[in-house]
Formats: C-alpha cells, structure tokens, sequence
C-alpha cells in the first residue's frame, strides 16, 4: 500500500538522488526522434549534444555556460535533459525545480550550493515562475553555480492554447533570472504533445476491472481520496521514496481534488510516478476532471495540464 507510507530520507542522501529517473534511463541523442515536420526539434537534438559534448571538455575554473529549452508539452525537452545528463554520466545532477528547492531547504543554502558545485552539469527539469519566493532563490543558486564553474540547463513548459507563439515562456524566464539569463542559450522547440498527438484521452476501467488488473501484476490498489488525503502527511522531497517499487497503481472513486493545496501534492506525486514509469488503472470519474475548471484558469495550470497529459499516458492501454 502506499497509503500510510512515511519513508524517512535523509538530507545528506538527497544529493544522491538527483539522477536520471527510470522512465528516461533509454534517453539519449541517438534515441530521440525529432519530427520531419517541426525542424526545431533536430535542431534542438544538436544544440543539447553540443552542450553535452563541450561541458565534458571544458575546464572548470571558466564561468559556467547554460541552456535554456523552451517548448510545449512533450516535444522531448526532458528526454533531451536526461540526454545530456547521460553522456556527461556521474558528473552530472539531473532533477526538478521543486526537487532542486526542496534540497536547499533540507540543507540549507550554502551546503546545497557546495553540493551542487561538485558536479560538472545541473539539469534543471520543469522550472517553474510561479512562485516568486523559489524563483528568486533559484535564480541565485545558478548564479553562484555558474560562477563556480558548472553547466546550467533548464527546461519549461508552456500552455498548449500558447504552441505556435515561438519564443513560448522564454521572455518570462529571463525576466524573472536575470541575474544569471546571459548565461543562457535558448532553444526553443516547436510540436505537438508526443504523449498525445491531439486531444488528451483518459482511459477509465471498473473497479473490479482496477482490481483485477492490479491482482495479476502485483501492483497496489488504493481509494483515491484516502490517498489524496495522505498526501498530506508526506514531504514532496520524500515522494520518489514514497511511490518505490509501485509498477502499477489502482485507483478507485476517483473525483476532482477539493482544494488548490491537494491539487498541488497531487502533481507532485504525478510527476514522481511518471518519473517511476509506474502504470495506471483507474475507476471512477475520468482522471481528466480531477482538476476543476476554475484551477484550469489560475495561476497554477501549467503545473495541472503537466500532470494531466502524464496520467493520461500512465493510463494507456497497451
């Protein structure tokens, strides 16, 4: 069960964690597969292989480079992230923005930036500007790290109803990073969500399909409000240890969250499971409406539309 779960990470032990996660330890260069049709995308592969190619020979003691991949909802900004993050092996950090917040508020920030300085790249995955607080401190984490010496590369997300406006969230980015933004070099990435092709689409069963299912892959069944609820007892930077070893997840009674605080543990554990290439089965109202509308609309929704198109490839029938 995952309901219940209290896995105690150690602060010294986050450090350690910030690796590839499973559902991108097949990612590199030559298994990225840019479409025909949008030739942003080869030229994004080359760029991010370039990147790679001279962190790996540079000297550290020259003032950090960065990247910066500006793109939509799966075009492969993160698979081109763990891409870099590969071939530059154990010199390399590979986590997310909030991961990355999380760490400097176990350990401080000081001994974080020590941390992370001994690492040749930081690849920040999702970074987020919508919380003004973290994104101040982040912005002077990467200053002070490309000042110390190592590579930067960071990705975003845009809306989808934004696709096709070029430069995506890329302004808002060097606004609110200005301090460290001439370090960077933005890339952006045109395409459709890969995940999707087109419209999301969320896969429902039964309940005794859910069971079933769970039954014969030895996967774990919980009640859907049980295990928002629970949420609430786990710290977001003890997540990954939270959903360990889970290969399938069943879900019953599924419904929309009541609030914005338990939509937000909510993507925090998407991500984690997706991370995990952890498959669902779910039953109850469509995992599509676990977000209302009006959460749609606020400040957040990039965070909730993420998370949809995650569970709505989680959820696939194969």
């Amino acid at each position: 069960m995952l309901v219940g779960r209290r896995p105690v990470v150690e602060a010294k032990d986050l450090v350690g964690q910030l690796t590839i996660p499973p559902h991108f330890f097949d990612a590199t260069f030559d298994t990225y597969r840019p479409d025909a049709a949008f030739p942003s995308q080869a030229l994004a592969r080359d760029k991010a292989r370039a990147f790679a190619a001279g962190a790996v020979g540079r000297r550290r003691r020259s003032a950090g480079r960065g990247l910066y991949l500006d793109g939509g909802f799966g075009v492969g900004k993160t698979h081109l992230l763990a891409a870099i993050a590969e071939s530059v092996g154990p010199e390399s950090a590979f986590g997310t923005f909030v991961e990355y917040t999380h760490l400097v508020g176990a350990l401080g920030f000081a001994q974080a930036r020590a941390s992370l300085s001994k690492f040749r790249v930081v690849c920040i995955d999702e970074f987020e500007l919508d919380d003004p607080g973290d994104t101040v401190m982040m912005a002077r984490l990467m200053r002070e790290l490309a000042e110390a010496g190592v590579a930067l590369v960071a990705t975003s997300n845009t809306l989808p109803e934004s696709l096709g406006q070029g430069r995506f969230a890329a302004a808002d980015f060097a606004r609110e990073i200005q301090s460290v933004s001439k370090v960077f070099e933005v890339v952006s990435i045109d395409g459709p969500d890969y995940r999707h092709r087109g419209e999301l689409s969320f896969e429902m069963s039964t309940e005794g399909e859910a069971r079933d299912v769970v039954s014969r892959w030895g996967g774990v069944l919980e009640s859907w409000p049980d295990l928002v609820a629970d949420l609430a007892n786990v710290h977001p930077s003890r997540l990954g240890s939270y959903v360990e070893g889970v290969r399938w997840l069943g879900l019953t009674d599924v419904g929309a969250v009541a609030d914005q605080s338990q939509a937000l543990r909510v993507v925090s554990l998407v991500d984690r499971l997706y991370d995990a290439d952890v498959r669902v089965v779910a039953a109850g109202s469509s995992l599509g409406e676990i977000f209302p509308q009006d959460m749609l609309a606020g400040g957040y929704r990039k965070k909730y539309f993420r998370a949809l198109s995650r569970l709505a490839a989680m959820s696939e029938r194969s």
